[in-house]
């Protein structure tokens, strides 16, 4: 199968290259060469002949959408419309990524695939706003909502490795009323290889197992790259000033990936596997 994959040197693109690469051709459409949020995008797409396209390209970052809403909903609104119509041009499906923030966080139990989605930040509305796009103009797509990636050099993870490297004083502050699902983006990728192949079209949350806090996350990140040493004290949200509003409580619950026999490990083992910390070391 020929495969697009937007966003193909980020995170989840380079998982996604790397899981789909040995069995499929891969056209990989990077930010450099990559129109997404302009008409041009259609054409940019069709040229690629492709049986599947796969779209994680976004501008994800929270708090610039909250400082840009406007460039925030051509990027991720209107850019993933021009992936879609593509795909209509091609007839091939399309997967979506979206995110846990669409949903608006005050729920007591981890949200399902069809809980209602109400964002409260312009990064949210941004992605529901894609998602939209997409059940309007295909029939063929999956969307797959994932939650606190990390894979690649730039995440929550290095964000603490870095700190815990050079830790200022009084050592690191992580919120504690924030809860999410950490997912390893070489998992969600392998994850999406096994459900492109079931034609079982429809909405999906492929996270990891379990959630945490990132207070929580962090410490675990700390203790598994050997800086238990290291000082982190929990914080409340309202004490970390910041343009978004990010969804206090969004866990991500995989009840329609799990029902076809795909369910990601827990996310304690995903991080160990990302920062080659052995099984045993892990428990230690």
């Amino acid at each position: 199968m020929r495969i697009a994959i937007t966003g193909a040197h980020g995170q989840l693109g380079s998982a996604l290259q790397k899981a789909l690469g040995p069995g499929h051709e891969i056209v990989a459409l990077g930010h450099d060469s990559f129109e997404l949020g302009s008409p041009a995008a259609v054409a940019q797409v069709v040229a690629t002949s492709a049986d599947l396209v796969i779209h994680p390209a976004a501008f994800t970052n929270v708090d610039a959408c909250a400082r840009d809403p406007e460039h925030a909903y051509r990027i991720n609104a209107l850019g993933t419309k021009y992936v879609a119509l593509a795909c209509r041009r091609l007839g091939a499906a399309l997967v979506y990524i979206s995110t846990n923030e669409v949903f608006p966080g005050d729920a007591t139990h981890p949200y399902a695939e069809y809980d209602q989605p109400r964002p409260i930040n312009a990064y949210g509305r941004s992605k529901l706003a894609g998602e939209m796009a997409v059940r309007e103009t295909l029939d063929q797509y999956y969307i797959v909502r994932v939650a606190w990636l990390f894979g690649g050099e730039r995440n929550f993870v290095r964000t603490v490795l870095r700190l815990a490297a050079d830790p200022p004083a009084g050592g690191l502050r992580m919120v504690d009323d924030e809860v999410g699902s950490p997912t390893y983006a070489a998992d969600v990728a392998e994850a999406l290889a096994r459900l492109v192949a079931t034609e079982q079209y429809g909405t999906y949350h492929l996270v990891n197992e379990g959630h945490c806090s990132r207070f929580a996350f962090a410490r675990e990140i700390l203790r598994l790259a050997g800086y238990a040493g290291v000082p982190i004290t929990p914080i409340r949200l309202a004490d970390f000033q910041r343009a978004s509003t990010p969804p206090p409580f969004t866990p991500l619950a995989n009840y329609a990936g799990a029902a076809l026999g795909i369910s990601l490990r827990p996310w304690g083992e995903a991080l160990a596997a990302y920062l080659g910390v052995s099984a045993a070391e892990s428990r230690a």
